[in-house]
């Protein structure tokens, strides 16, 4: 049951909660708004009447992440092309590779550039903009903040974590159940005290088969 697999390591960390039957249509569950509908209610309440269809699909599992990108004629980035074009591609020093997309310092002129967790995680959440926040307690529309590198690439890190191509090690392929394959950027609940991985060269893993509210992707294709 996989379900039953979810709870047991949701367990693990109490500050998720499992909700049976969401996923990318129904994020927060089928009684809850779809992606398409408007409401005063769609998680981000200081963004009202703003339909969910803005910000990036979560809930998809890699399996799921890597069919719509083949349906769409391209394919998930390997690790290293993330990492690549997350530092500016070829504008990009490899030998001294910036912290973050925009820089080494997170909040240059003490301006958002990503959507992070503000204030004491997991308890304290600060991102309403009287307190200084970004603004948003969950996901943020699609470039609800500048560009991240001189590519003109948005949510590289930040928002929601990107599933790549990569397995997480060798070991990983010889998982019976569920392999695990690489994530990388970070998400809205990165905190530098407990998940310090909105940066360019952070990565971690989840099975094929999970998806969560903070778990996204994007595509790649083979240039010409």
């Amino acid at each position: 049951n996989f379900f039953l697999i979810l709870v047991q390591q949701v367990a693990a960390a109490p500050w998720w909660l499992p909700v049976e039957g969401s996923y990318w249509l129904f994020p927060e569950g089928k009684e809850r708004p779809s992606v398409f509908e408007v409401s005063d209610e769609i998680v981000d309440p200081f963004k009202v009447n703003q339909s969910r269809a803005y910000h990036p699909v979560v809930h998809v599992s890699w399996n799921d992440a890597n069919a719509f990108c083949k349906w769409k004629g391209k394919r998930l980035p390997t690790e290293a092309e993330w990492e690549y074009a997350a530092g500016g591609g070829n504008k990009a020093d490899l030998f001294h590779r910036n912290v973050y997309p925009w820089g080494n310092e997170l909040m240059p002129n003490n301006e958002h550039r990503a959507n992070i967790w503000q204030g004491k995680f997991p308890l304290e959440n600060t991102f309403q903009k009287n307190s200084k926040g970004d603004g948003y307690p969950f996901t943020s529309p699609v470039k609800a903040f500048p560009p991240q590198n001189e590519l003109g690439l948005h949510d590289m890190v930040g928002n929601t974590w990107e599933w790549v191509a990569d397995d997480w090690t060798s070991a990983s392929k010889s998982r019976e159940s569920y392999p695990e394959k690489v994530k990388k950027g970070g998400s809205f609940l990165c905190h530098e005290s407990y998940c310090f991985r909105y940066r360019i060269a952070a990565r971690t893993k989840t099975d094929i088969e999970s998806g969560t509210s903070n778990q996204g992707f994007r595509c790649a294709k083979d240039g010409p």
